[in-house]
């Protein structure tokens, strides 16, 4: 007892020592100080950002606040990324849920609209819709027209082919036809103008004299095949999401071919041509980093993919 005795007598004499001496917090301001809340930490992938709850903020984040609505540009028939439910009208998908999940962290509800793939990464939106979420692959190109955030997700691009098809091997695409969507990396794989990040993997080559049809979306290649036009193309390039879903769905005779060609980084595009973007641009990436950090885009690609975690890169 006695050490705890003496150790207290020394512990109260150092108090008197401090409350003595000059130039220390008095007992009020240390009150005070320990009253106020702890500063409130950003996730390690990124920062607090900008919401319309946030001091000055200006430019086109101010106009959306102020009208208390994004628009927000998808693709109505990429599922499972985003498509219309008939039954109930609404969209639905993972894209739809990541846009919503986005505008709920901004304050903000979210209105969609759905113009063609093909106008969204040719940038000069005429402030038709304020952002797309809606699964584009950063390129070169592309970042010459369109301002984006960080990837929200990865997927992997595949090759499909009808269930009862002779070809059992990339190589055996060889002068044969491919249907892929308007303007997408598939399309640009094709013709050998894909230009992905630096820090991406290198892409498979396409096989010798492989060339491409088009559809304005990629489903209606799948459609396509099931309507009775088998002889036009001989495989389909799409997301591995998109063609397994396809399968998964059981109204499509088709399979996959191969392993992955490429692997693409999926980001929350912008105009580029809005020149007082950059509050957005800033605000929706931290979203993205936060929603990456606290798990929300590995629980929404659980939901929607079946297990697998697409936030993630390969």
């Amino acid at each position: 007892m006695r050490p705890i005795r003496a150790f207290a007598i020394l512990a109260v004499a150092a108090l008197i020592l401090a409350a003595c001496q000059g130039g220390g917090e008095s007992p009020s301001q240390s009150s005070a100080a320990e009253s106020q809340p702890a500063e409130s930490s950003a996730p390690s992938g990124g920062t607090a950002g900008l919401t319309c709850d946030s001091p000055d903020i200006d430019g086109l984040l101010a106009r959306i606040c102020e009208a208390g609505t994004i628009r927000v540009s998808t693709d109505p028939a990429y599922p499972p990324q985003s498509f219309l439910n008939e039954d109930t009208g609404e969209y639905e998908g993972f894209d739809i849920d990541v846009a919503k999940e986005i505008g709920e962290r901004l304050g903000v509800e979210v209105e969609f609209t759905d113009p063609a793939f093909e106008a969204v990464v040719a940038g000069s939106w005429a402030d038709r819709w304020d952002m797309s979420v809606g699964s584009i692959t950063v390129t070169a190109e592309r970042q010459e027209v369109l301002d984006f955030t960080q990837p929200y997700y990865y997927t992997p691009a595949q090759v499909a082919v009808l269930e009862d098809s002779d070809l059992q091997s990339l190589d055996d695409l060889a002068g044969q036809v491919a249907c892929v969507g308007e303007a997408t990396t598939y399309l640009y794989w094709i013709e050998g103008t894909l230009n992905l990040p630096e820090d991406s993997a290198e892409p498979t080559p396409p096989p010798d004299g492989l060339t491409a049809t088009t559809f304005p979306t990629d489903i209606d290649c799948a459609e396509a095949w099931r309507s009775g036009r088998t002889e036009d193309f001989q495989a389909w390039v799409t997301a591995l999401p998109t063609a397994q879903d396809a399968i998964d769905s059981g109204n499509y005779s088709i399979r996959l071919l191969g392993d992955p060609v490429f692997f693409e980084p999926l980001s929350v595009g912008f105009d580029k041509e809005v020149d007082d973007n950059d509050s957005l641009v800033e605000a929706v990436d931290a979203i993205v980093g936060q929603m990456h950090d606290d798990g929300t885009l590995s629980d929404l690609s659980d939901q929607w993919y079946e297990g697998i975690d697409y936030s993630v890169q390969e």
